[in-house]
């Protein structure tokens, strides 16, 4: 289903396909989505003949995003879509917010990662109840995998369920899964161009956590740019900076939680 990485075949089905000859996918910003330009769909000038392949790639997911939401809202469960690439701190960061809040509100968690429940493990040890999905070669959580794992977990009323997506900056962002906010991380070992390389991401992000802040002395990244970078793509996106090890700042986060708990 992906179509932006070539993904998405039936678990134990993917199958390596030759570069050549494979469509690319650009990003169209008048419609938010992405066309595809074969290499076979070239006319007889040379020219780029567009498919337009954005009628069908996510509609499936947005109807199942939609009765997601619904569900959500009904029940007054606020939904955190938590997105980054791989070892920016998105367990650290859950597990710290669990041992902060738990005893405020009901906390479930959706852990996504291709292979192994590691992740998972760590939630239920810090007190709370988290389901894994393993994707196997898939990239990305889909809404249909939400809506199955809520039914599974039997979240509370008025609870707060965080999901935790596979570490990628790229296809996550494309999916709605009827969550009530994005949230990306992104850690100061990973370099503060990345809103400018990865902008499809944080321009679909309510919030930028801009985690490890405690490394900042050893490491090369401007967090100004960083957040101007950031400002640019979205230029509505909320910014808090923190570290989820020695937990500088880390109330700016809970307190932004316990905000969007009493408005949702």
């Amino acid at each position: 289903m992906c179509g932006i990485c070539g993904c998405g075949e039936p678990a134990g089905q993917t199958k390596l396909k030759p570069v050549t000859g494979r469509p690319r996918y650009v990003f169209n910003p008048a419609s938010g989505y992405h066309t595809g330009i074969p290499a076979a769909e070239l006319n007889s000038s040379g020219q780029k003949r567009l498919l337009n392949i954005d009628q069908d790639l996510f509609a499936k997911n947005d109807i199942y995003a939609a009765q997601n939401r619904s569900f959500f809202r009904q029940h007054q469960i606020l939904v955190l879509n938590l997105l980054s690439s791989p070892g920016a701190g998105k367990t650290t960061l859950l597990v710290e917010t669990i041992k902060r809040m738990q005893d405020r509100i009901a906390i479930a968690v959706i852990e996504g990662d291709q292979h192994t429940e590691r992740d998972a493990e760590r939630i239920r040890v810090a007190g709370v109840k988290a389901l894994q999905i393993n994707t196997g070669r898939l990239c990305h959580l889909e809404a249909d995998m939400i809506g199955k794992a809520v039914t599974q977990l039997n979240i509370e009323d008025r609870s707060l369920l965080f999901i935790e997506n596979i570490g990628n900056l790229v296809c996550p962002s494309a999916f709605d899964l009827g969550e009530s906010y994005k949230v990306v991380i992104l850690s100061v070992t990973e370099g503060d161009d990345k809103p400018l390389k990865y902008p499809d991401m944080f321009h679909a992000a309510d919030l930028l956590i801009i985690n490890k802040t405690d490394l900042l002395p050893y490491v090369d990244f401007d967090v100004a740019n960083c957040e101007e970078f950031a400002r640019r793509v979205n230029p509505n996106i909320k910014i808090i900076r923190l570290s989820s090890t020695n937990h500088e700042n880390f109330k700016a986060w809970t307190d932004w939680l316990s905000a969007g708990i009493e408005t949702d």
